[in-house]
């Protein structure tokens, strides 16, 4: 029997500020721009994968070592 397909967990906005420890209203203004993490939109609403916050921070981390 094959794995089971592994489904990240969906995350609000409100869960998101408090996973990054930023306000509703800075994730908003990274999403406005682009410079966010990456979500979707389901029925009009941004929900975000824990799995590509996380892979977002990590592609993050080189670009602060290297402003240091």
């Amino acid at each position: 029997m094959p794995d089971a397909l592994t489904v990240s967990p969906l995350l609000d906005s409100r869960e998101v500020a408090a996973y990054l420890k930023v306000s509703e209203s800075t994730l908003s203004r990274w999403r406005s721009a682009g410079t966010g993490p990456p979500f979707i939109k389901l029925g009009g609403i941004a929900r975000y994968r824990l799995n590509a916050i996380d892979t977002w921070l990590r592609g993050l981390e080189p670009e602060h070592a290297a402003h240091g």
